[in-house]
């Protein structure tokens, strides 16, 4: 495998062997691979003569699955420039700090939710804000209805202003008519910057290189493309591209098969979006856990015409046997769970669709090595637990502007320490079977318990805290948080609505618990893993006194 290529070198050949072909399709509307093409050059003459920018900046991204993703992404790439994957949901102290830790100096925003950058953007070195709408990239009648209907009627737009915004229309009207100039780029120069709290603390953007996305694109064409016929179906994209999972699937590896994604803007309507796939032939999905149990609580699904459905790809949290085997027979189709994080581009290994076995996470992908290792950092045999260490072309380059954060987990040789304690099988197979680290994992998105804390204790009502995951039906985990008070009438509510004035939603604490005093080590440090024992016990009590 070549793994010393670019995204623009893939993006080219794709576009030019599939160009009639349908790329991305969303609410009704598609665009074929000649399609992104065009426009994406257009949106890299804009960057590329209508702002300072130059090779190597970062460009921030804050778009839901909308059609102008795919087409600002490789704009943006094909301009040398770094994307910065922002989570639409961020609270202005998050959007804030991603900011100005990537140096981000562009920003492109969905208007939906503009209003949380523009409270922080003077804040940043941002010079330049693209704002786009919903119906942007749709026909000019239904776009114009569209944008007037969801920021007039349904009043989904709050109001906002930038000193420096241009709006998307305006930028690819005035890339058209500029000339765009093909930048070259290496495979080793940082391709995206895609933030994660990485083992442990703060979020932190890890460097994936050209090469390293190229590189896992290859691997999953080798592990699973023979299940995937080049040019030919659709595939459902429920999770958001700005995530890592759903990138390199749809963006890299699907596109350089020729095959449609099925975008989803707000798949959280779930009524709407089993409406959507009512309406399309669907040859692959793309979920987590999470989604699969929403759906199939839907009694609508079981209306949906899945005779075409080959492939269904899980990861991101933990795939329940229960959920698998709801979605497979609604479907009839069986859910492959694979593995990975970001530091890993992200996948280091996936089940086969005709060799699953329920309850692992598969086997690695080509040219991906793994091993397990004990405390002291020896390689364990085969079924012993360890912790599970990653080495391959697809691991990242290291962590933005933190050589010691990079330095803890990866070492001079190459290998990345997961954080996750696994067991490899004499087969191959992996299973994880825990989490070495804290952190928390809510529908498939990591919560860090040191930002939570650190929120909470910015209360003036709390002394000090202290953050858990508990499990949780719907989502996996939930954040519990147990907080020592100082106001003796604070309530759990006003806990809760403090958080979500500074957290998205998912980091918010779904439950709080106030305690005299949090378990604390011999030098002051929080003990979580004494609150979990805490947690336990109480729910061993409850259920005694329910029974």
């Amino acid at each position: 495998m070549n793994y010393n290529r670019t995204i623009p070198e893939v993006f080219v050949e794709a576009s030019t062997q599939f160009a009639d072909q349908k790329a991305f399709t969303c609410m009704g509307r598609t665009l074929t691979f000649a399609d992104v093409d065009r426009l994406s050059a257009h949106f890299a003459a804009y960057l590329q003569n209508h702002t300072g920018l130059q090779p190597g900046d970062r460009v921030a991204v804050q778009l839901p699955n909308v059609l102008q993703y795919p087409v600002v992404l490789f704009g943006i790439i094909r301009a040398g420039l770094v994307v910065v994957n922002t989570n639409p949901l961020y609270t202005a102290r998050e959007v804030k700090h991603q900011l100005n830790d990537s140096g981000a100096k562009a920003m492109v925003v969905f208007a939906n939710i503009a209003s949380t950058a523009a409270e922080v953007i003077a804040e940043t070195a941002v010079e330049q804000v693209i704002v786009t709408q919903i119906g942007d990239l749709h026909t000019p009648l239904k776009g114009g209805l569209l944008n007037f209907a969801v920021k007039y009627i349904k009043k989904m737009v709050p109001d906002f202003a930038f000193h420096n915004q241009i709006s998307f229309k305006e930028a690819l009207k005035r890339g058209r008519n500029s000339q765009f100039r093909p930048v070259s780029r290496k495979p080793e120069d940082v391709a995206v910057l895609q933030y994660t709290g990485g083992t442990t603390g703060v979020a932190k953007g890890a460097m994936l290189t050209h090469r390293n996305l190229v590189a896992n694109m290859l691997q999953v064409d080798a592990h699973l493309g023979e299940f995937y016929t080049a040019s030919e179906g659709t595939v459902v994209a429920p999770l958001p591209l700005y995530h890592i999972y759903a990138f390199t699937l749809h963006c890299m590896f699907l596109f350089s098969k020729g095959l449609c994604s099925l975008l989803i803007p707000n798949p959280r309507d779930l009524a709407g979006f089993i409406k959507t796939l009512q309406k399309e032939r669907v040859d692959g999905f793309v979920g987590i856990n999470t989604l699969f149990n929403g759906l199939c609580a839907n009694p609508e699904l079981a209306k949906v015409d899945f005779s075409h459905l080959k492939t269904t790809s899980s990861g991101g949290m933990a795939l329940t046997s229960e959920a698998a085997r709801q979605w497979k027979q609604i479907t009839g189709c069986d859910v492959s769970e694979g593995y990975g994080m970001t530091e890993t581009s992200p996948v280091v290994s996936a089940n086969k669709p005709d060799a699953i076995q329920q309850g692992t996470i598969g086997t690695p992908v080509p040219e991906t090595e793994v091993k397990v290792i004990d405390e002291s950092g020896q390689a364990l045999p085969a079924g012993q637990p360890g912790e599970l260490c990653v080495r391959g072309p697809q691991v990242m380059k290291g962590y933005w502007q933190r050589p010691e954060a990079t330095a803890e987990v990866l070492d001079e040789e190459g290998w990345l320490k997961t954080g996750d304690m696994a067991v490899i099988q004499a087969d191959g197979y992996m299973k994880i079977v825990d989490r070495k680290k804290d952190m928390i994992i809510v529908s498939g998105f990591n919560v860090y318990p040191n930002e939570v804390e650190d929120v909470a204790t910015t209360h003036p009502g709390i002394l000090e805290a202290g953050a858990i995951g508990v499990p949780d039906g719907k989502s996996g985990e939930a954040v519990k948080l147990f907080a020592v008070k100082t106001d003796a009438n604070l309530t759990e509510k006003d806990v809760r609505e403090f958080c979500k004035q500074n957290l998205t939603g998912y980091k918010v604490p779904k439950f709080v618990e106030f305690l005299d005093e949090l378990p604390k080590s011999n030098v002051g440090k929080i003990l979580r893993k004494d609150l979990k024992v805490l947690e336990a016990k109480n729910r061993e009590t409850k259920e005694a006194t329910a029974a």
